[in-house]
């Protein structure tokens, strides 16, 4: 098919509101889909330009001033290419090393400069020079977050970058031989409107006073992080957050005008990086119109500027100074995205991301105009109408509705206002059906020019998503996942009545729709899942005949089509398909697995109906598909043609007959998801297609050459038969269509009566708006009603019987009921059981089923929820109660509230213990060590001074120590001394030891805590055992009071939160049936039991005489009682006679002394009882007293643990500061290797730049000479011309025409940049405009008179040669200064580089001199004695009256000067006392010289008297004294030589010696005692050696220079005995000289006498 046609885009649709550029000063053009659409203002004309690739267009600009657009393509390595307008050329294909795709391009008014930001992984910020296509310069990992670019119009050289929360000018500059991007970051300012101050991370200074938490540290340092990210991550954190920019605006004057999202309105001068706030939203006296919105796009002209926000409002603002007002106003229809000025200033555009665009020509009208109203957002269908010829539908997923013409104009829009999914357009009248989420099918008026939605039913709970006419319009067919298929009658005077419905197998994946004319009967193809078998899928062919479906018997009760007028084939599939057609006895699918496109041949006997048979269906023919899926099929009217589309965004159109030929279009991005819909027009010759995710809507035309035009005829005339057979149809259907009311006014009609409503709603036609008619009917979907229907129907038909049946089964329920009770009464072998009555035993079966299984469900839920609970109590006891060591307990007193608590201690783990234990070893072997040095320096000590140091060193002050641990029965021998805490492993050591100290001293108290605590056990049943005799007192003194007795609470014994006692279960325990039966069985043994025991006279007589004892206990004696003589109670006293008087007298004695007795016994238990009691109070107030001594204790405990606290967070403070000064330390040192290196490259550059600088010097120099020759030689050149002729020419020589400059009327035009742009090409035009003007002087009219024309045309030709030059050394010139100006800036980077460098170094020292000194001054622990230190109070002013209220600052400055003033007397004072002590200094030094001049006179005088010999008198004549003694050195080491080889020689005489002795004693027997001593001899060598290993690099070195030490003293001390020995021979040879001088006078001593 390819060869006969071709595919061509006719109009396009779709406005995202985004990337909107103008190209000359009355076209916009803008990217939609994979296309780009230029749109002319003026004419609302729109041409569509293809973008350069199949992935999409990922970035776009475009420059008006110069007809140029650039746009950049979604793919691997992509490129940017250049084009031109309106020719649409492409100028140049700009590669750079963008690996995915760009962000933002940006082109410049001032030279043919482009710059760009590519994504990710490098972020790379490039400029170009599109002509040349080369790189101008480039900056890697610059544009992280940038979203807009910005050339300053006036200069090229500034670029400015708007990121997400950052605003950056990049300034290039341009050095000898390239160009180099230098950032600006501005800093903006904070939400509240305050300006905020950069943290500058690498230029922190450390102050030189130490303050009490030791130096001040910048952020970085503290948190350790490193890197390049550090000082932007620290500024994040540190600092308020910032405002974020939305939109920026250049300015005539080369600042910026920035917006944000907040409402605040910036001016930023790139050069200083100032920050002005012109708008801000939170003061008082903010612009009311301005508070509501922020600005989210920018305009400047020469009037104002003009500012959008986020409401439909746009403001143009007169900005003087820091002053704002608002000059005009527009409202706009909706919200606005994007404003900016036309090349020419003349018209302002506005266009918003609702697809609308607006154009305002103050110049012409202030009347905003409609340009544009196109969709905005995501098509889901699309569908050209076979009805009316000139108009399309679309709809989008939000529901607006849109119907357009064929040439892409709006005819009118609808929204829906609710979910769409999918839509058909009806071929016998103007109407389309509309799918909704929510089920409903929606049908929507087309004849007016504004669609109407005139009726809707409710068939689905699920999503609606197939809709289907067939091609000669008698029914509808919908399809969902539900696997319900619906017929609806299409004809609008049927007011789409659902004809049926009928279930397929599976969920609908595709459906379609052939009519047969023959037969006159609609063929439904329905694409299902096959729920057996995954791997292929279910084909379901419906054939329905148009003319049956009259009849009472088509449907059954509940709608269901019945079989005979529904006739169904069921075709399986080998491969899954994704979608399908139907064709004339075929069928058409994609197989998205095998990527291939597949043809089915039905069989003959595919109308019968088969719906228990599945016929197997195999592909005809199979050719090569899309490369990606999932791909969607779509038939033409004529069925002669197959569109294709899938995910790559291509079209691809092929014959039926022969599907291997094809024509293709690339028409949506491959990026954005490709193509969703396509849908062919009647004649098939125009194609309208969908994209998925790109917004966009193409409409298409076939167009086909000589070769196709039998295929467009065909496709022709077959529209024209469907249109005249379905004339007369449509005719009468939409008029009856365009009669019908909207649906809202069709609901709220006065001639709707309820009885209509009820038929409505059974038809399942209700909708929201009769919500207030129908109420629950709403929720029911047309089948739901049909089969509410059915019911109702049958209740009213069966009332009659229903009503009988109830009667009848009460009767048989009395009759039940009766025979129930009448079985009660028999006996019990005659008695039927509970489950003979029952008349249903498998109903009753049943509803016990269903009742076992609710209890077996509710009981495993209670069950797992157990096991649940079970496990979160394991989990909760294991981490709380099994690892605590010990366990949190009180002890409460008994006559107070006062309690003491224990300490809760976790159990240690095995690497605390271990590094516990490492620490004490390496504490042992300092001690050692220290020890053993002490032991070297007491041989120079005094003895009291060792003993009192030992006895310091032993007992060590509390105070000094800076804990109280040793008062709470712990003291850790192996604590540092707090002054001796120098190194960061030191200060660590002493963390665990204290963290050690802390917990034995938690420990001990807690010994203390369980001692008292069991004693308060012990007490407490003490005190039972006390109550129990208690009671029984009182119960035998039938005393009633309260009883004190005390128990134990939870607190203190917290074991019993882990038990339950019966008491604290409220509802009845539940019993298993085999507990119950174990309960009766021990309630039966017991009875059996008693009724064994039987009668027993015998005990039930001692019971009742004497309570069942044989003896009288003293405890009775209370209930004893002697009962009066039996004639007391039967005779009066006057009867008596005299044996029952002295009865009754013994009576009455007994009963005295009983009386006594019961008397005494009461006394007795009442002081027993006080006596308890009494016990009992004393016992308890004693452990009160034990337990506020051990609340003492605990107080101590406490002060001594927080203590120990104190100084482990002042250690881990500590080593905080040194990690932090370390990190530090390596931060400035990589700041300043970086620093070193730019410092290095920049000194590089500036030395290459000033020979090149130095180089062009040069040829500057040289043509400026060669210009001077050509003005000096000049009369030289013309020596030839008479004088008076030369001194004209010489003049003519030196004129120089004006050449005629554009004028440009500034003051008219609204352009606010009318000052001429930076160019580097404007140069050349100026030499050709001036040799232009020559030409005119030239002109041979000018010659003077009487000179020849050839020597005036050697003049003319001279001159030029001269204006050349001219012109040459100015260019150089302006070339010798831009050099100039960037070697100055190259030098202050380098100065800048070296000043840096020299900061970082300085500050790098002083860190160091910090650290030295904050680790020397060690922060300790004192404790004070308390209650030393007390103020007085007696000299306090009372009487103010008299006084003066002064400035507190007067008086710290006097009393700053006071102690300014004392410092310097003192100074002075010292001064003085070191003078006077330097000349009492001097003074003895004087003396003391006097004296040894006066002893080196008498030596000199008793020199001059010795007598010495010949030799003496040469050895001290000689002056090379040092030879002789070197030769004596000699020879003394000669001697020493001799002596060592002799002690070697003893040496080995005497290890000769000692191996023999050892040889002997290996022979003799070692005993027991030797082997022990031996062996604890190698232990303690072996325990040596290890303590010797651990500090032997140290020992060694020690050794070392010990050893060298001794060897030099030895040498010394050899060389001063030999010097000595030399002395004393001297003095020796001066003896004997005298001696021999005393013989003979000698004349000098009489000369001195």
């Amino acid at each position: 098919m390819d060869e006969i046609g071709q595919l061509e885009v006719r109009w396009i649709q779709g406005f995202t509101g985004k990337n909107v550029e103008f190209v000359d000063n009355n076209t916009v053009c803008y990217p939609c889909g994979n296309h780009l659409v230029f749109l002319n203002l003026s004419t609302k004309e729109q041409s569509v330009f293809e973008g350069p690739g199949c992935r999409g267009i990922s970035a776009f600009t475009a420059n008006g001033n110069s007809g140029v657009f650039a746009v950049s393509e979604r793919k691997l390595d992509t490129s940017i290419f250049v084009y031109n307008y309106p020719d649409l050329g492409l100028k140049n294909e700009l590669k750079g090393s963008a690996k995915l795709d760009y962000t933002s391009l940006a082109l410049s008014d001032g030279g043919p400069y482009l710059v760009c930001c590519s994504s990710l992984p490098d972020h790379t910020i490039t400029v170009w020079n599109w002509e040349n296509a080369e790189p101008v310069c480039t900056q890697p990992q610059a544009g992280r977050d940038v979203i807009s670019l910005a050339f300053n119009p006036l200069n090229w050289l500034q670029v400015c970058a708007l990121g997400t929360s950052s605003l950056t000018v990049w300034n290039i500059q341009k050095n000898v031989s390239c160009h180099v991007l230098k950032p600006s970051l501005i800093e903006l300012p904070a939400v509240d409107g305050t300006i905020v101050e950069r943290l500058l991370v690498n230029s922190h200074s450390i102050s030189e006073k130490l303050t009490y938490l030791g130096p001040e540290l910048p952020p970085s340092a503290i948190s350790g992080l490193k890197g390049d990210k550090t000082e932007s991550i620290v500024n994040k954190l540190c600092t308020k957050p910032r405002v974020t920019p939305t939109a920026i605006c250049w300015t005539a004057t080369s600042q910026l005008y920035v917006g944000c999202e907040e409402g605040f309105l910036l001016l930023v001068d790139p050069e200083s990086h100032s920050v002005s706030i012109l708008y801000n939203p939170t003061t008082a006296d903010a612009i009311p119109e301005l508070k509501q919105s922020s600005f989210q796009c920018l305009a400047l002209n020469r009037n104002g500027l003009i500012t959008v926000g986020k409401n439909n409002m746009a403001h143009c603002l007169e900005i003087k100074g820091i002053q704002i007002t608002i000059t005009q106003s527009w409202e706009l229809d909706g919200p606005i995205t994007t404003v900016m000025y036309s090349p020419n200033y003349e018209t302002l555009f506005f266009s918003s991301n609702m697809g609308k665009i607006y154009t305002l020509n103050t110049s012409q009208s202030e009347e905003i105009v409609n340009v544009l109203d196109a969709l905005s957002g995501d098509f889901v269908a699309a569908a050209l109408s076979h009805t009316d010829k000139n108009i399309c539908v679309s709809v989008q997923k939000c529901g607006q509705l849109q119907v357009l013409s064929t040439d892409g104009t709006s005819l009118g829009s609808l929204s829906l206002q609710t979910e769409v999914t999918s839509m058909a357009c009806c071929p016998i009248a103007n109407y389309a059906a509309v799918g909704t989420s929510s089920g409903r099918v929606l049908f929507i008026d087309l004849n007016r020019q504004q669609p109407r939605v005139v009726h809707q039913i409710h068939l689905y709970r699920a999503t609606v998503d197939h809709l289907v006419f067939d091609p000669n319009g008698h029914f509808l067919f919908t399809g969902a996942s539900d696997a319900y298929i619906y017929v609806l009658d299409a004809k609008p005077s049927t007011r789409f009545s659902v004809k049926g419905f009928t279930v397929a197998r599976g969920s609908i994946l595709s459906l379609a729709a052939q009519y047969i004319n023959d037969s006159e009967q609609v063929k439904v193809l329905a694409l299902c899942t096959h729920k057996d078998k995954k791997s292929s899928s279910l084909l379901t062919l419906l054939t329905l005949s148009v003319k049956d479906l009259s009849g009472p018997d088509c449907v059954d009760r509940h709608g269901c089509l019945s079989n005979h007028i529904l006739k169904m084939t069921i075709f399986e599939v080998p491969h899954l398909l994704t979608s399908c057609v139907l064709g004339v006895n075929e069928v058409f699918a994609y197989c998205h697995k095998r990527r291939a496109l597949q043809r089915f041949q039905l069989p003959q006997d595919s109308n019968t109906d088969s719906r228990k048979k599945v016929v197997q269906l195999k592909p005809e023919q199979e050719v090569k598909g899309h490369p990606l899926g999932p791909v969607s099929l779509t038939l033409s009217p004529h069925q002669l043609w197959l569109a294709s589309l899938g995910r790559d965004g291509v079209l691809r159109v092929r014959e039926t007959v022969s599907m291997e030929h094809y024509i293709e279009l690339q028409c949506h991005s491959l990026h954005l998801g490709g193509l969703q819909i396509v849908s062919f027009s009647a004649d098939s010759q125009t194609l309208l297609t969908a994209g998925c995710k790109d917004g966009s809507l193409v409409c298409l035309d076939l167009r086909f050459n000589d070769l196709g035009a039998a295929e467009l005829k065909e496709a022709t005339q077959y529209c024209q038969s469907m249109d005249y057979a379905l004339k007369n149809v449509f005719q009468t259907e939409n008029h009856i269509l365009r009669d019908w009311p909207d649906w809202s006014q069709w609901s709220n009609a006065g001639d709707t009566d309820v009885n209509e409503l009820s038929r409505r709603a059974e038809n399942g036609e209700v909708t929201d708006l009769d919500e207030s008619s129908t109420g629950l009917l709403l929720q029911l979907t047309w089948l739901e009603n049909r089969r509410e229907a059915v019911v109702k129907e049958d209740n009213e038909q069966n009332s009659e019987v229903k009503e009988k049946l109830r009667k009848s089964l009460k009767a048989l329920h009395d009759i039940v009921q009766d025979m129930m009770q009448e079985n009660e009464n028999l006996p019990t072998i005659q008695r039927l059981e509970q489950h003979e009555f029952n008349l249903d035993v498998d109903e009753q079966r049943r509803l016990e089923a269903l009742v076992h299984e609710e209890a077996t469900r509710v009981r495993t839920e209670k069950e797992w929820d157990i096991v649940a609970n079970r496990y979160l109590w394991d989990i909760l006891k294991r981490q709380y109660w099994d690892s605590m060591e010990v366990k949190s307990k009180s002890i409460k007193a008994f006559h107070s509230e006062h309690e003491v608590k224990n300490y809760p201690l976790t159990q240690r783990t095995e690497t605390e213990l271990d590094e516990l234990r490492r620490v004490q070893n390496v504490r042992k072997i300092e001690m050692a060590s220290c020890t053993s040095t002490i032991k070297k320096m007491t041989n120079t000590s005094s003895a009291k001074e060792d003993e009192k140091e030992a006895e310091d060193q032993e007992v060590p002050s509390a105070a000094v120590m800076g804990c109280s641990t040793a008062d709470c029965g712990y003291s850790s021998p192996y604590l540092y001394d707090q002054f001796t805490l120098q190194t960061t492993e030191q200060k660590i050591n002493q963390i665990i030891l204290l963290q050690d100290v802390i917990y034995q001293v938690k420990t001990a108290f807690n010994t203390e805590f369980e001692a008292v605590h069991k004693q308060k056990v012990q007490e407490l049943s003490r005190i039972r055992e006390r109550n129990k005799r208690i009671k029984a007192i009182m119960r035998e003194l039938d005393v009633k009071e309260t009883l004190w007795e005390p128990c134990l609470s939870a607190d203190e014994c917290p074991e019993k939160l882990l038990s339950v006692d019966d008491s604290e279960i409220k509802a009845e325990k539940y019993l298993t049936p085999e507990q119950r039966e174990e309960e009766e069985r021990k309630r039966l043994e017991e009875q059996r039991r008693f009724a064994a025991k039987g009668d027993n006279s015998r005990e039930k007589a001692l019971d009742d005489m004497m309570d069942g004892v044989l003896e009288v206990k003293k405890e009775d004696v209370l209930k004893m009682e002697i009962p009066p003589p039996e004639f007391v109670l039967t005779k009066p006293d006057i009867h008596w006679t005299e044996e029952e008087k002295k009865a009754y007298r013994e009576y009455e004695k007994k009963s005295k002394e009983l009386h006594e007795e019961k008397e005494k016994y009461k006394k007795i238990l009442e002081t027993e009882m006080k006596k308890l009691q009494e016990s009992t109070k004393d016992a308890t107030e004693k452990l009160d007293e034990t337990l506020k001594k051990l609340f003492e204790k605990k107080v101590k405990c406490e002060f001594a643990v927080y203590q120990e606290e104190l100084k482990i967070t002042d250690l881990v403070y500590s080593v905080f500061k040194e990690e932090g000064m370390r990190n530090r330390a390596l931060e400035l040192k990589l700041k300043l290797e970086n620093v070193l290196e730019y410092k290095d490259e920049v000194r590089e550059e500036v030395k290459k730049c000033e020979e090149e600088v130095e180089e062009f010097q040069c040829t500057y120099n040289a043509i400026v000479a060669k210009d001077k020759d050509l003005d000096k030689n000049f009369k030289r050149e013309f020596c030839d011309v008479p004088r008076h002729i030369l001194e004209q020419l010489y003049k003519l020589f030196k004129r120089r025409p004006r050449v005629q400059k554009t004028k440009t009327q500034a003051d008219n035009t609204p352009n606010p940049f009318t000052e001429q742009r930076q160019s580097a090409s404007l140069a050349p035009d100026g030499l050709v405009k001036m040799m232009k003007a020559m030409e005119e002087m030239d002109d041979p009219k000018n010659i003077p008179e009487g000179l020849n024309a050839f020597i005036w045309e050697r003049f003319c030709r001279y001159r030029r040669t001269k204006i050349e030059s001219e012109h040459q050394v100015k260019m150089k010139t302006h070339i010798f200064a831009e050099m100039q100006s960037v070697l100055q800036k190259m030098t202050e980077e380098s100065m800048a580089a070296e000043e840096e460098f020299k900061n970082i170094s300085d500050e790098l020292e002083r860190l160091h001199r910090e650290k030295n000194r904050f680790l020397s001054d060690v922060m300790v622990q004192v404790l004070p004695k308390q209650g030393q230190v007390e103020a007085s109070v007696t000299d306090l002013t009372l009487d103010y009256s008299d006084s003066v209220l002064v400035n507190r600052t007067v008086v710290d400055d006097l009393k700053k000067t006071i102690r300014t003033l004392g410092d310097e007397k003192i100074n002075l004072m010292v001064k003085c006392k070191d003078i006077r002590k330097f000349t009492i200094q001097q003074e003895w030094e004087d003396k003391k010289l006097n004296m040894q001049i006066e002893d080196l006179i008498n030596k000199a005088r008793d020199i001059k008297t010795f007598r010495i010999s010949e030799e003496q008198r040469e050895y001290l004549n000689k002056k090379d004294k040092n030879s002789q003694v070197s030769m004596k050195v000699v020879a003394l080491e000669n001697v020493i030589a001799m002596q060592e080889k002799s002690h070697l020689k003893r040496v080995e005489h005497r290890k000769r010696r000692i191996k023999e002795l050892k040889r002997r004693t290996q022979k003799c027997k070692s005993t027991a005692v030797s082997d022990e001593r031996l062996a604890e001899m190698h232990a303690a060598v072996s325990e040596k050696m290890h303590i010797y290993e651990a500090i032997a690099v140290e020992e060694k070195q020690a050794a070392k220079r010990e050893q060298r030490y001794q060897e030099i003293v030895q040498r010394k001390r050899l060389e001063d005995l030999a010097r000595a020995q030399a002395q004393e021979l001297a003095v020796l040879w001066a003896e004997v000289e005298r001696l021999r001088m005393k013989n003979f006078p000698a004349l000098n001593l009489l000369k001195h006498n």
